[in-house]
C-alpha cells in the first residue's frame, strides 16, 4: 500500500509539472513571418543566443587645428577633365574661396557629392570661388586617378575645377588630412586669403540617418560674403584619412 501510495504521489508530482513543460515547448517555438511572395515560413527553433547585426563602417578621421588667419598656401595644379593648370592666384580677384579636399570612392564624400554641387552652384553665383583637390595616392586607390576624376568632373557635371595633386605636397601644406576637408578663406583688398572656417558640411553622415542641408558650411560662406563674422565654434569635418604614398 505504501509503495502504491508513493507511485501515486510520484506520478501526480510530474502530471503538475507538465503544464509548465508544455508552456516551455511553445515559447521555444515561434513562426517567422515574411512578407515576400512565398508567404509564412514553417516553425523555427528559437535560440537563446543574442542577433548582433553586421554594420560595416569606413575608417573615419576628423579634420585637425589648422589655426583660424591661416595664409591660404600657393599651388600650382592640374585639372585632369581639361588639361589646365591652376593657382591660388587664379582666385586673386574674388572676395572668398572654398578649398575642398576630397576625392572619387570616400563614402563620406559620395554621401555629400551631390550637395556639395548645388552649394557650389548657389553661392559661385553669388561670388565665392571654389576648388576641389583630389590628394590620394594612386598605388593604394587607383579609383582616384586622374582619368577618373576626370570622368566624375563630368558626370557630376562639377561647376569647379578639380585638381590633382599628384605630390600630396600641398595637402601636405594645408594640413589637410581627410575627405571631405573644408577651407573656406576670406580676402580683404590686397591682402591674403585668411582661413575664416575651417570646419563640417552639416551633422550628416552616411550611417546616422541626418538629412543633408549643409547648414554649417552654408551659415560660415553667408557670414563671410555679407561681411558678418563668423563664429569660432567650428565641428571638424569627418571623412576618410588621405590615402598618403606607401613610402610616406
Amino acid at each position: 500500500m505504501a509503495m502504491a501510495a508513493g507511485t501515486v504521489a510520484s506520478t501526480g508530482a510530474y502530471l503538475m509539472q507538465f503544464p509548465r513543460t508544455l508552456a516551455a515547448l511553445r515559447t521555444s517555438f515561434i513562426p517567422t513571418r515574411s512578407f515576400s511572395k512565398l508567404g509564412f515560413h514553417p516553425l523555427r527553433l528559437r535560440t537563446t543566443a543574442p542577433v548582433r547585426k553586421l554594420q560595416v563602417r569606413a575608417a573615419r578621421t576628423g579634420s585637425k587645428g589648422v589655426s583660424l588667419g591661416f595664409r591660404a598656401p600657393h599651388f600650382e595644379l592640374q585639372e585632369p577633365l581639361t588639361g589646365k593648370m591652376w593657382t591660388l592666384e587664379d582666385f586673386e580677384s574674388y572676395p572668398a574661396l572654398l578649398v575642398m579636399f576630397i576625392c572619387n570612392h570616400c563614402p563620406f564624400v559620395k554621401h555629400l557629392k551631390k550637395d556639395i554641387v548645388k552649394l557650389s552652384n548657389f553661392y559661385m553665383k553669388k561670388g565665392l570661388a571654389v576648388v576641389a583637390i583630389s590628394s590620394n595616392s594612386i598605388a593604394t586607390h587607383p579609383q582616384d586617378g586622374p582619368k577618373f576624376m576626370a570622368e566624375e568632373a563630368k558626370l557630376f557635371n562639377y561647376p569647379f575645377p578639380y585638381l590633382y595633386d599628384e605630390s600630396q605636397d600641398v595637402a601636405r601644406d594645408f594640413g589637410a588630412v581627410c575627405t571631405p576637408e573644408f577651407f573656406l578663406f576670406k580676402k580683404d583688398g590686397r591682402r591674403p586669403f585668411e582661413l575664416v572656417y575651417h570646419g563640417q558640411f552639416d551633422d550628416s553622415r552616411p550611417s546616422n540617418n541626418v538629412r543633408v542641408t549643409g547648414r554649417d558650411l552654408s551659415l560660415a560662406i553667408d557670414c563671410v560674403l555679407s561681411g558678418q563674422p563668423i563664429s569660432l565654434v567650428q565641428k571638424p569635418s569627418v571623412g576618410c584619412s588621405i590615402k598618403w604614398h606607401p613610402e610616406t
